[in-house]
């Protein structure tokens, strides 16, 4: 990018790293087993963007494991593929790999059709791509704006609006999920670009929910706070600075792991949640609160600083 001193994130590693939890930490430990029922997706197909590496890999792992033959795409060929035979030999079912870049609408339709030849329209769609970096706004370029935007919002649209239409003329139903970020319902300063084009997938999303769902397709979201993985946190943080900050940040005293996501995303795509469409859930620990609340820093406040402070509040008189 022109003008940009960033940290690139275009793909995440799946090794969950360890820190220095908070103490209440202790009460919340992940549990990354696969939840739902063995043979919930047995002959169904789920597509999914970004499915290399990082969150997009461990759905793939936990759908495929439930009996999904899955299709999973991205621009490298040779990383999806490498993908693909590793969940293979993992859970016995067939993973395809399918080069994509969802920035060029062509690119797309030709990722689709190979979609639809080997297997037939998907049951499942996961628009998981993605593209961010950190920088001050004031040294963006248009270019930066634009490959941000282009793999986000215009990426999901892309791939929803293809395999929509031929889903539609064929009378066919299937379960959609995007997966966004915490900040694209609060914005955030430094991923203006992301920000924005989240916000955007996540309307893309609620409005064809209410428009589409005469079709028989469900549209749903998450909004993952952190999930600590090598290839992000490495080029992210690199010292590690930012992460003590954000567990400070987040209720339950620790970062999430891709497994928790993939749960999530396994049970909304499913035919357990045919109830459910233009849903948008949170899930952070609760680090979306504990930075909304005005007065959640008080929890800093000992008990003798308390009892300092009633004593004072107890001898004020009037209003």
């Amino acid at each position: 990018f022109h003008n940009i001193t960033a940290f690139i994130l275009f793909g995440n590693g799946t090794n969950t790293l360890y820190q220095s939890n908070p103490p209440q930490a202790r009460f919340f430990p992940p549990s990354e087993g696969v939840m739902l029922l063995p043979g919930t997706y047995k002959h169904k197909v789920a597509f999914i963007t970004g499915g290399g590496t990082g969150l997009g890999k461990a759905m793939t792992t936990t759908l495929s494991s439930l009996g999904a033959e899955c299709v999973i795409a991205s621009r490298n060929l040779e990383v999806l593929k490498k993908t693909a035979d590793e969940i293979s030999q993992q859970t016995g079912n067939k993973v395809h790999a399918v080069q994509c870049n969802v920035r060029d609408p062509a690119s797309v339709e030709a990722a689709v059709n190979q979609l639809v030849n080997d297997v037939g329209l998907p049951d499942v769609v996961i628009n998981n791509a993605a593209g961010n970096f950190i920088s001050p706004s004031e040294k963006l370029s248009p270019n930066a704006w634009r490959t941000i935007t282009d793999i986000v919002l215009n990426g999901a649209a892309y791939v929803t609006l293809d395999i929509g239409k031929r889903l539609i003329k064929a009378e066919k139903g299937a379960a959609f999920l995007a997966i966004t970020t915490i900040y694209a319902e609060s914005g955030s300063g430094f991923v203006v670009p992301s920000a924005a084009a989240k916000a955007g997938v996540e309307k893309l999303c609620t409005s064809l929910a209410a428009e589409w769902g005469r079709y028989g397709m469900r549209f749903n979201i998450i909004q993952p706070g952190p999930i600590k993985t090598k290839g992000a946190f490495s080029r992210l943080d690199p010292i590690g600075t930012f992460e003590q900050v954000m567990l400070e940040n987040i209720a339950v005293g620790r970062l999430g792991t891709p497994g928790e996501i993939a749960n999530l995303a396994a049970y909304l795509c499913s035919d357990y949640a045919s109830w459910v469409s233009g849903a948008i859930i949170r899930m952070d620990g609760g680090e979306y609160v504990s930075l909304a609340g005005e007065f959640n820093g008080m929890k800093e406040v000992t008990q003798e600083q308390w009892a300092i402070m009633e004593a004072k509040i107890r001898n004020t008189k009037g209003s």
